[in-house]
């Protein structure tokens, strides 16, 4: 038989499994080997080729290749835990972004030394070089096999799949773990790996569930890119927004008032404030014009835009959804159908589109308790949303004028090099998550594939990503820790113009339904702050620092003249403090760089005598010398205004 093996022909006298192929390019292939795909499809070393097959050999530096590895990582962690703590119970443990987690049902709360144990437990697994065999059996021996360990996870998992899902199962050693694979073909390939940290997690992101543990780790094929990850984790707890937020007094939490709902201390809110009166003020001079609409609804206008039928549970629901005899409101989770009232205020004309729509939102949605993240993922929060509409021969130019605005903002921040873009799709196969058939979402990800393409975007598919009105463009960034979210998003929407009765008259008299743009221009706020805390560690650029100048007097004769420099400043709009505390100067100025203040001019007997500030800003190079108050002000007038980074 005859294969393409990594664009090359290559001749078997039977049929070979991938590995088997592999092998026969000798050299270091087999070794570094960790997945394939075959004829366009991810798959396991251990698939068996079939004549004709095209082959692409995946390793760590690949996606899928670096999933099988981390994957395999976890099944050793699974293994040692199950050697140390027998009477434990195995839940998931996949492969994720960074690293590898498993969910373990057990009585006993691991600690950083337990980590430690199993560690080396993993280790005796790996030098045991075990191969990871794959095998099937029915759902009935699959099932009767799990039972008979008391496993009821691995039971559960079982009765979810299809009736005609095939089981199957990988082994190494005396363990045998459920699952789809693909794995390394042995244990003795995981070289260099780390166990992180031990959290809860519900079974199945299920609040009403049990809560599980969950061990993460994170695993490579060498030593040296092991401990250079290890010291991006460290950097990545030093930037974490959750503590640089709060040591700076920028936001807090509060049981009493509920997970996901954080407090915006002062300097936070100021941040805040900062971006949205940028956002506001760029998006008018673009052609935006702001509404302001109701916070809640009654469950007729969602029902209206299918949120209702297709959101329900992400919502806030006042009233009982099932007593069709009273009202029900519910807090609104997205702006767009309350837009579209104001779309519907008069008749439309051809000439009055586009028609941009744009409000600063505060929107409720209802996540799970285990996805919330400091300001990353809340309950409550602000989006600088927009909904615009326009003509089928406006849609690729709008779209583009979107994509400008979004580059804007994130040049702007310095967020621009850390994104990426995936155009999410609806999934065919699971059509009851959309509205809309067929045809529709063909036409609708048909024309933004051509904008994309048209407009060079390099991105990513995602199916089942797409909202369930149309398709969109999610802007993706990670924060520090690696987790990937969404920041910004721009969908295209034929869907719902038609079922709120939104048209407009086109040249020739004919009513027709604009198409609808959906977008954000700098995403949520909170999300937002939260991710230029992590990516400046709190030391922000002046222009958004919540607090730009702190003048530093030396002594108390000095306050009247900190006084006077700190009003003239403030009429210039900038954000001034004064130390006025009885402490040495020294003490002062670090406070000052403990608290990332951009600059801290000091005050004493000869900057008052000379009407000048002796001026430090913050960093290793800091100290500017003798400046006059004029030069300091332009330069601060400068530097805002430009926003520099």
């Amino acid at each position: 038989m005859k294969i393409i093996l990594n664009s090359s022909e290559r001749e078997f006298d039977s049929a070979v499994s991938v590995y088997e192929a592999v092998k026969s390019l000798g050299g270091g292939f087999a070794k570094n080997a960790c997945a394939a795909i075959v004829n366009g499809k991810n798959a396991d070393l251990r698939t068996i080729l079939n004549d004709g097959d095209e082959v692409q050999i995946l390793t760590f530096d690949d996606d899928y290749g670096r999933w099988t590895f981390r994957h395999t990582a976890s099944h050793i962690l699974a293994q040692a835990v199950k050697r140390l703590y027998p009477s434990v119970k195995l839940a998931i443990g996949p492969a994720v972004d960074d690293g590898f987690y498993y969910d373990i049902d057990s009585e006993k709360m691991f600690t950083p030394d337990d980590l430690n144990v199993i560690e080396e437990e993993m280790k005796k697994i790996v030098k045991e070089d075990l191969p990871l065999e794959r095998f099937t059996l029915s759902r009935k021996e699959a099932l009767d096999f799990f039972k008979s360990k008391g496993e009821d996870y691995k039971v559960e998992l079982i009765n979810d799949l299809p009736e005609d899902a095939e089981i199957s199962l990988y082994k190494q050693g005396e363990f045998v773990d459920l699952c789809a694979g693909a794995h390394l073909m042995s244990t003795g390939l995981v070289k260099a790996f780390k166990l992180t940290s031990a959290t809860g997690a519900y079974w199945r992101g299920d609040s009403s569930r049990k809560m599980l543990q969950r061990i993460y780790g994170t695993a490579f094929p060498k030593q040296s890119e092991l401990i250079a990850r290890l010291e991006q984790i460290e950097e990545a707890k030093k930037r974490d927004h959750n503590k640089i937020g709060r040591e700076l007094e920028l936001f807090t939490t509060c049981d009493v008032i509920g997970q996901g709902l954080p407090i915006m201390l002062p300097k936070g809110t100021q941040i805040i404030q900062t971006l949205q009166r940028f956002v506001e003020d760029e998006e008018a001079r673009r052609g935006w014009m702001r509404t302001k609409t109701p916070l809640m609804a009654k469950s007729d206008l969602y029902k209206i835009s299918g949120h209702w039928d297709h959101y329900l549970d992400g919502m806030f629901v006042m009233g009982d959804p099932t007593d069709e005899t009273k009202e029900c409101f519910a807090l609104r989770p997205m702006t767009c159908p309350f837009q579209y009232q104001a779309y519907l205020n008069r008749p439309r004309s051809y000439r009055d589109l586009p028609l941009r729509y744009a409000e600063t939102s505060t929107l409720f949605r209802n996540e799970d308790s285990g996805e919330m993240h400091g300001l990353i993922r809340v309950r409550q929060f602000t989006i600088s949303e927009g909904h615009l509409m326009c003509r089928p021969d406006q849609l690729e130019d709008e779209f583009r004028r979107c994509l400008e605005l979004t580059t804007f903002m994130l040049k702007t921040l310095g967020l621009y090099e850390d994104v990426s873009y995936r155009f999410s799709q609806w999934d065919p196969e699971d059509k009851g998550k959309y509205i809309g058939t067929e045809e529709q979402w063909d036409e609708a990800q048909s024309k933004m594939e051509n904008i994309l393409n048209d407009l060079g975007i390099k991105y990513k598919i995602g199916i089942g990503e797409a909202a369930f009105y149309g398709p969109k463009l999610d802007i993706q960034i990670k924060n520090v820790h690696g987790k990937e979210d969404t920041l910004i998003t721009i969908q295209i929407d034929q869907m719902l113009a038609e079922k709120f009765g939104m048209e407009y008259t086109d040249s020739d008299g004919s009513k027709k339904n604009p198409y609808i743009i959906h977008r954000t221009s700098i995403g949520c706020y909170e999300r937002t702050l939260a991710l230029l805390i992590e990516k400046y560690a709190g030391a922000f650029p002046l222009w958004l620092a919540p607090v730009q100048v702190r003048l530093l007097p030396i002594a108390d004769r000095h306050f009247e003249y900190a006084e006077k420099i700190k009003a003239e400043l403030e009429a210039l709009g900038m954000l001034v403090e004064i130390d006025s505390r009885n402490e040495k100067i020294g003490y002062k100025i670090r406070e000052a760089r403990l608290q990332k203040i951009p600059y801290m001019p000091i005050i004493g007997d000869k900057e008052v005598e000379e009407g000048t500030l002796s001026v430090r800003r913050r960093g290793e190079d800091g100290d500017l010398g003798s400046m006059s108050i004029a030069d300091f002000t332009a330069m601060l007038v400068e530097e805002i205004k430009t926003k520099k980074l």
